[in-house]
């Protein structure tokens, strides 16, 4: 089986080309400075996550590689402000198209509605998809470790830290522990192995014992059970970045408000 990732990745480089030939890199990155000369400020996930007795980063995700549709009629707008009301610590959106069935206008169509932090997840390999980010309302993005050199995540975490981002770095194995060094705001394990679709949340208990590190750390993928989060909360666990186990109910938001009072 080719490598899902791999397979992302490069369609992403020559989408993110497509887009600066729209919108300048010169032009977009103008508009971010004057926003942050304005005065317009980001919210921090990492103190979201840590100061909750929850944790949850209720996701918006309307497909998936491996399952395909999810919620395909699903409207960010009669989703994402319910996820808020419901008790979600933070939010995560994702941008993807081709893969996800996502865009980045999902964000702005909610930013004026929730007042808590939104994650931009997508897979960034270009310093222009910050700027992006930071420009219709992200507070947060994702880097993925398997996505880039150690060298390509140090530079793209300085940059979000100048944009005034906070990063949420994704790990999948022991091998990349040691991209912590990069200083990320959020260290977390992805429980689903994106070349082979496992998923188990095994990994993130074998991974949080090695890894040394005062950051808020996060689980992802594979968490349906509310048993699992108190665990996981047990082993230093402050997020849990949960998606399809809303999306495929009706009520994205009840099915989120239902979980939490299990916890």
């Amino acid at each position: 089986m080719k490598d899902i990732l791999q397979e992302i990745v490069a369609y992403k480089r020559i989408e993110v080309e497509q887009q600066k030939q729209i919108v300048s890199p010169r032009d977009l990155y103008a508009r971010v400075e004057k926003l942050m000369a304005d005065g317009i400020t980001a919210r921090s996930m990492s103190r979201s996550l840590a100061e909750s007795p929850y944790g949850i980063i209720a996701e918006f995700k309307r497909k998936s590689p491996s399952k395909g549709w999810i919620h395909e009629d699903a409207r960010p707008m009669d989703v994402v402000p319910k996820y808020a009301a419901s008790g979600a610590s933070a939010l995560s959106i994702l941008t993807d198209n081709k893969y996800f069935g996502g865009t980045l206008d999902f964000i702005p169509q909610v930013r004026k509605a929730v007042d808590i932090p939104i994650l931009r997840k997508e897979f960034i390999i270009d310093e222009y998809q910050l700027f992006e980010a930071r420009y219709v309302g992200a507070d947060a993005v994702l880097l993925i470790a398997a996505d880039l050199s150690k060298e390509e995540c140090r530079a793209l975490t300085r940059t979000a830290h100048d944009l005034k981002l906070e990063v949420l770095l994704e790990m999948h194995s022991e091998q990349e522990l040691d991209y912590l060094e990069c200083e990320p705001d959020m260290a977390g394990i992805n429980n689903r192995n994106l070349g082979t679709f496992h998923t188990d949340v095994a990994n993130s208990f074998r991974l949080a014992e090695k890894m040394d590190t005062e950051v808020v750390k996060v689980s992802e993928s594979g968490i349906s059970n509310s048993d699992i989060v108190r665990l996981l909360r047990q082993a230093g666990f402050r997020g849990f970045l949960m998606g399809e186990c809303f999306m495929k109910e009706k009520d994205p938001g009840l099915a989120l408000k239902q979980f939490i009072q299990a916890i």
